[in-house]
């Protein structure tokens, strides 16, 4: 006799799904916090450079931030304080916000590109961002400024109330602006574009401190911080600058002042979440470049033509213009090539120009820009990396390594001669001093060909990888002295060899002949040193052709 088997409702809960036996399904904030730090953990892990690194990172960032604290509890009660607390909270959000542009791998752990394939709803998403993002050393760094500024300017319990509102208001408003412009950007940064703007923050750094410079040389005069307090007005009304500046607002009792501008930095951040958050679904589900118009054919194959354009009919005929078209079109594709030369011509001309504003400088400083210009012509072939084979291909003779060496050195100085010409314009046009244009000129042509003539040289027997999977490594590991020797010992060189062009410019009288003779002697003295340093190496190149392979293939 069987039993039957009573029928399951289908409203009863079964055994694996009962609330009692279920598990709690984790925060997806903490799954990214801990996932966030789990990362962290793991990569000092990888290295004990990367160690070193990150505890060096973490105690200059501790001793800045104490220094910063103390200063702004010295600024409490002076009045700038308020000039001081709300420019620099300007500041530091003006970082957060070109951060991800020119350094996108910086936090490539939460690139929500890699989230794509995952069942994440936006706003959970956006909201576990958001907090992973408030953890690291960055993030502290600008709490412990931003608690600073604030005690600064707290005065009283009403604007006491407002900085307890203002402070996290201010920190995760610069937080969630960086996120959102590199969520609305993140396809640009991890395309070649993206790559070329991370390697030209070096310029950015060489441009800010330059500019610091010279700020801080003008507010050092008395009442200097005094003419920065309209720009403090104005940022005051910003977010997040616009939080700090209502503790002000609050601690000299204009209240209704103070609550707008706590609205104007609370409304910011709200609008911030919101464009990240459309940039966020935009980003998981629209179609990339990689599958769209790829049945087109891509736009090379508009026509069969492959011709060089006008630059290649501007070139002369041969091998010279092909190799000068080449090395061209090097400066203007390869991410570090162009990196290079965008900071040399811009720091060539930045420094004299900041020099010659400020009071300080001469006609000399114009030089600067000729040797950045001419340390281009050090490790010529170092940018071929191993592509140098087929460059080696077609080298057999010492007349074939020669007509190589001579069409880069051209297509350089028909860069840097017209440039050099133009940052002695300008140097002299805001020194307001014409007198020594033409002899100093005549120097700078000078140092140009010692530099294009020891360049060839040290291209020749100090070649060096330039490793292109790193951003910020110029040099392979195991060839940074090679670089320093060839870079430093080719500059003293240089500087022996003009020499007496140095000395006649000082020492003769400046007389408009003896400058036009000066002129004429530094570009004859230049062209000549230029052919020498192409002639000798030369046969080094065709000896050696094995040995720079290899050197310029290890990155």
């Amino acid at each position: 006799m069987t039993t039957a088997t009573p029928p399951v409702s289908p409203s009863a809960p079964s055994p694996a799904s009962s609330p009692a036996s279920a598990a709690k399904a984790p925060s997806l904030t903490a799954v990214f916090v801990r996932l966030k730090l789990s990362i962290l953990k793991n990569g000092l892990k990888q290295s004990g450079g990367r160690t070193a690194a990150f505890i060096a990172s973490v105690v200059f960032a501790a001793l800045f931030a104490a220094g910063m604290l103390l200063s702004f509890l010295g600024l409490r009660g002076h009045t700038d304080a308020s000039t001081v607390a709300v420019l620099l909270t300007g500041v530091f959000a003006l970082a957060w916000t070109v951060m991800p542009l020119f350094v996108p791998s910086g936090d490539e752990t939460l690139d929500p590109s890699r989230l794509v394939m995952l069942p994440l709803r936006p706003r959970p998403l956006t909201r576990a961002l958001l907090v992973a993002s408030l953890v690291g050393i960055g993030p502290v760094l600008t709490l412990v400024l931003i608690l600073g500024a604030a005690l600064a300017l707290a005065h009283g319990a009403v604007a006491t109330v407002v900085a307890v509102l203002a402070v996290p208001l201010a920190v995760v408003g610069c937080v969630a602006l960086s996120r959102a412009v590199a969520a609305a950007n993140i396809r640009l940064l991890t395309s070649r574009k993206g790559r070329d703007l991370a390697l030209l923050s070096g310029l950015i750094i060489a441009v800010g401190m330059q500019l610091v410079n010279f700020g801080a040389q003008r507010l050092s005069q008395a009442g200097g911080l005094s003419t920065l307090r309209p720009a403090a007005e104005v940022v005051g009304w910003l977010p997040p600058a616009s939080a700090l500046s209502a503790i002000d607002a609050a601690a000299d009792g204009d209240y209704a002042i103070a609550v707008v501008k706590l609205l104007i930095a609370g409304a910011a951040l709200v609008g911030l979440v919101a464009w990240w958050q459309r940039s966020l679904v935009r980003l998981m589900t629209e179609p990339d470049g990689s599958t769209i118009g790829a049945a087109g054919g891509g736009a090379g194959a508009k026509d069969g033509k492959a011709g060089s354009g006008l630059l290649g009919r501007m070139l002369p005929a041969g091998r010279t213009g092909a190799v000068m078209e080449r090395s061209l079109r090097y400066i203007w594709r390869d991410p570090k090539t162009k990196a290079s030369w965008v900071t040399s011509l811009a720091v060539g001309l930045i420094i004299p120009v900041v020099n010659a504003v400020q009071g300080v400088g001469t006609l000399y400083w114009a030089c600067f820009a000729t040797g950045m210009l001419g340390m281009q012509m050090f490790n010529q072939f170092g940018q071929d990396t191993s592509a140098f084979w087929m460059v080696a291909q077609t080298i057999s003779t010492k007349a074939d390594a020669y007509a190589e060496l001579r069409a880069r050195a051209l297509a350089l100085l028909a860069i840097t001669v017209p440039y050099t010409l133009l940052a002695f314009v300008i140097t002299a046009s805001v020194l307001g001093d014409w007198s020594g244009f033409a002899r100093i000129l005549g120097v700078a042509f000078g140092i140009l060909g010692a530099m294009v003539g020891l360049g060839a040289l040290a291209s020749a027997n100090f070649p060096y990888s330039i490793p292109q999977d790193s951003a910020y490594k110029n040099v392979a590991p195991g060839q940074g002295g090679l670089a320093w020797l060839s870079i430093f010992g080719s500059m003293i060189a240089a500087s022996v060899l003009c020499g007496p062009l140095i000395a006649a410019s000082l020492l003769l009288d400046q007389g408009a002949v003896t400058s036009v003779w000066l002129l004429l002697g530094g570009t004859l003295y230049g062209a000549l040193i230029v052919w020498a340093g192409v002639k000798l190496a030369a046969p080094r190149v065709a000896k050696r052709l094995p040995e720079i392979l290899a050197a310029v293939s290890k990155g």
